[in-house]
């Protein structure tokens, strides 16, 4: 289990001696203007980490608001440099080896943060060969430090075994996966577990749709937080790193604050078992 000291400031170490914070902001579906709000009113609450993409269009808007936030005094009271902050990206479609580090270089260049900290694989769509050939591209811009560390998101079991058979130079660090208590994916977290893959977890929240069920309410009452809450700090508890999203600014700090409890093991079991398998948005995991 997470101890019960969690904070914003919390990171869970790397195999390659980094280290990532356990929650991020994600940004999906977030137009510029809320985006570089949200992401202000992240970091002034705590958060170290954005979780952005190409596909959301708001890269270079993310990027601009951390440097904005960096460079106020009044707001950045801590001294927070560069380093502190961990930004996320991935690349919109698997192609080739050469558009893919392109893209890459296009997403270092629209955050104007120098260097991307964790760049993913969006998806495993495009098949094997360019799933592989993209990865090479993300292999080559860590060895020329345009990016920290590789990951993989809405990777199945079938993908993660594909891609360890190839022999990587370097492994993927996280699968950026949908995961919450009505959707667990036991299989893809086990085998995520098996090869040294941190699992983070997208629309950790459900989206809201569940906000309402009454083993969500009971266990929100009892531990004295919000729904949402409790399903941050489920995820936590699994060792997942949730991405919650929220363009609220009261809502982003909430969501972070869930070191004041922790969840029993048998009321955990009871989370568990509120899975039926609910996908809020895509599914690639068992695409070809």
């Amino acid at each position: 289990m997470a101890p019960n000291s969690f904070s914003l400031s919390t990171r869970l170490p790397l195999p390659n001696g980094l280290s990532i914070p356990q929650i991020h902001l994600g940004v999906y579906l977030m137009s510029n203007r809320e985006a570089s709000q949200a992401v202000k009113w992240a970091l002034e609450a705590g958060y170290r980490g954005v979780d952005s993409a190409q596909m959301y269009r708001n890269e270079r808007a993310c990027g601009q608001a951390i440097l904005s936030f960096l460079n106020d005094k009044s707001s950045n009271t801590a001294g927070l440099t560069r380093e502190d902050i961990f930004f996320t990206s991935k690349l919109a479609t698997n192609t080739n080896y050469d558009a893919a580090r392109r893209s890459i270089r296009q997403s270092v260049e629209a955050s104007g943060l120098g260097y991307i900290d964790l760049f993913l694989l969006h998806s495993p769509y495009g098949g094997k060969t360019a799933r592989l050939s993209s990865w090479r591209a993300v292999e080559d811009a860590i060895q020329d430090g345009e990016i920290k560390l590789g990951g993989v998101s809405n990777f199945g079991t079938k993908h993660l075994d594909e891609l360890v058979a190839a022999k990587p130079r370097i492994m993927p660090c996280v699968n950026q996966i949908e995961v919450h208590p009505f959707n667990t994916r036991t299989d893809i977290v086990e085998t995520c577990r098996k090869y040294g893959i941190l699992v983070e977890a997208y629309a950790p929240l459900a989206r809201a749709l569940r906000m309402k069920h009454p083993t969500i309410v009971s266990l929100s009452k009892k531990y004295q937080c919000t729904p949402a809450q409790l399903m941050v700090r489920w995820s936590l508890q699994h060792g997942y790193i949730p991405l919650p999203k929220s363009v609220s600014r009261d809502r982003i700090k909430a969501n972070g604050d869930v070191g004041h409890f922790e969840i029993s093991s048998d009321d955990m079991q009871s989370m568990d078992g509120l899975d039926e398998y609910l996908v809020t948005d895509w599914d690639p995991v068992d695409a070809d």
